[in-house]
């Protein structure tokens, strides 16, 4: 909260807002990309998961978090920051025109409000298991510290914000991962007392197990490429090799410190199973308290805390900046001032933290809701990106059917038992939508000449 009060100095307008002003050094803008999802899904959802269905059951995350970061890496990153835009609205509008712009920031929005809330209900679980607090007081209290440094420094304090937290991240787990292995005797015993088939990567040797295997890396690994949270850390760096060089190194270490969670939750299943058997999501924390000393729940606390509050400020930033300049900016851009904009996107900081209580609320399975949001974005807005920037014949009919169709057919296909995953099908929908409007309706006038 300090350092939000004191980066609130830094912002200026809103580029210094939502992209830090272009300014981010490697290491600001490679923790910045690190913190992006290393939050509640891979702390408390993927340990739960991995539990129960082994590495097959978190392939989307951290496997698929770090593949995106790669991907946007290597295929997206240089149109993009060449671009020289303020949110990813920005990019679908320099490629399709400004229906696709309004279109793309509406379904982009409510993405965001159940990945927000995901990472509410974690920082309520940790409050209310060190303090005797309901699970709503716990969602108030943590909506109200991370809108208070958000609403203040914006990308200025998320990035400052998320470097101190992943260095506590990567301490901290570190830190509990050998002393649950020194507890246990070693690392070995950990190993050998996981279940049959825990260590298998590959699905068995048939097609619909590959199908969905590969919908598994898809959901993050596609679906978070087209996200404002993304975009908006990967475009604050001060150069494009910054940014590049920031997304394979935030790739190499999500994969890596993404296994230690697994790893500790494992080793508390094999020395604590009392405690695996009341609550899966609660099984790292429970563990700390219960066993470790107060100097390791101090790190551990302290590394949850920061890991869930960088991905929930940057959650929060996301749909705001997309609101204030894609959805605001082109109706009243003429009558108000940059600093008009400023105030609006802190207002939104609030409203889309109001959203995400209500919705935390009402649902409270972290890693279900994490999903859902990269889904949403996977189904609708994933095809039109890559085909704008490497179809040189998608045309804005083609875009807005994709992302619409695609929208509806996931929405359809989730109420039937299909034999795969409905976002797979959805996916297919959405490109055969920007295939056929896009020869069908072609642009009278070629705006890829004007990115290219």
């Amino acid at each position: 909260m300090a350092i939000g009060a004191w980066s609130s100095k830094l912002v200026k307008n809103s580029n210094d807002f939502v992209l830090a002003g272009r300014q981010l050094p490697l290491f600001l803008s490679a923790s910045a990309l690190f913190a992006t999802w290393f939050g509640s899904e891979t702390i408390f959802g993927a340990s739960s998961e991995y539990l129960e269905n082994g590495l097959q059951g978190v392939i989307e995350d951290p496997f698929g978090g770090a593949l995106c970061l790669i991907l946007f890496g290597i295929f997206y990153l240089k149109p993009m920051y060449r671009m020289n835009v303020l949110t990813i609205g920005d990019v679908y509008k320099r490629i399709f025109g400004k229906k696709v712009e309004f279109v793309a920031s509406i379904f982009m929005i409510p993405a965001y409000f159940g990945y927000v809330a995901a990472q509410l209900v974690a920082l309520s679980l940790i409050f209310s298991s060190i303090a005797d607090i309901s699970m709503l007081q716990g969602i108030l209290i943590s909506g109200g510290i991370v809108v208070f440094y958000t609403f203040l420094g914006g990308m200025w304090a998320i990035s400052i914000t998320d470097f101190i937290q992943t260095t506590l991240i990567v301490v901290g787990l570190i830190w509990v991962a050998v002393m649950v292995a020194q507890q246990a005797g070693g690392v070995m015993p950990i190993l050998e007392s996981a279940p049959e088939g825990s260590f298998q990567f590959f699905p068995d040797a048939n097609p619909i197990s590959w199908i969905n295997y590969l919908g598994a890396w898809m959901i993050i690994g596609l679906g978070s490429i087209p996200s404002q949270d993304i975009y908006q850390r990967v475009m604050s760096a001060k150069s494009e090799k910054v940014a590049v060089r920031s997304t394979y190194l935030a790739g190499g270490f999500y994969v890596t410190f993404g296994l230690l969670p697994l790893f500790i939750a494992l080793g508390a299943k094999y020395l604590y199973p009392e405690i695996y058997l009341e609550n899966k999501q609660m099984l790292l924390p429970e563990m700390v308290l219960r066993h470790g000393g107060l100097h390791v729940q101090i790190l551990f606390f302290g590394a949850l805390i920061s890991a869930i509050m960088s991905t929930t400020s940057s959650g929060l930033l996301a749909p705001a900046a997309i609101v204030s300049e894609n959805l605001i900016r082109p109706y009243f851009g003429g009558k108000l001032k940059d600093k008009h904009f400023l105030w609006i996107l802190r207002l939104n900081i609030i409203v889309v933290a109001i959203i995400a209580t209500l919705l935390a609320q009402w649902k409270s399975n972290i890693y279900e809701l994490v999903a859902e949001a990269s889904i949403l974005m996977l189904v609708s807005l994933f095809v039109p990106l890559t085909a704008g920037l490497y179809w040189k014949r998608a045309s804005e009919m083609g875009a807005l059917l994709s992302i619409v169709l695609g929208m509806i057919s996931y929405l359809a296909f989730s109420t039937l038992e299909l034999p795969i995953y409905p976002h797979i099908a959805a996916l297919c929908v959405s490109a055969l939508s920007m295939l056929c409007g896009s020869l069908i309706f072609p642009n009278k006038t070629n705006l890829h000449a004007s990115i290219s």
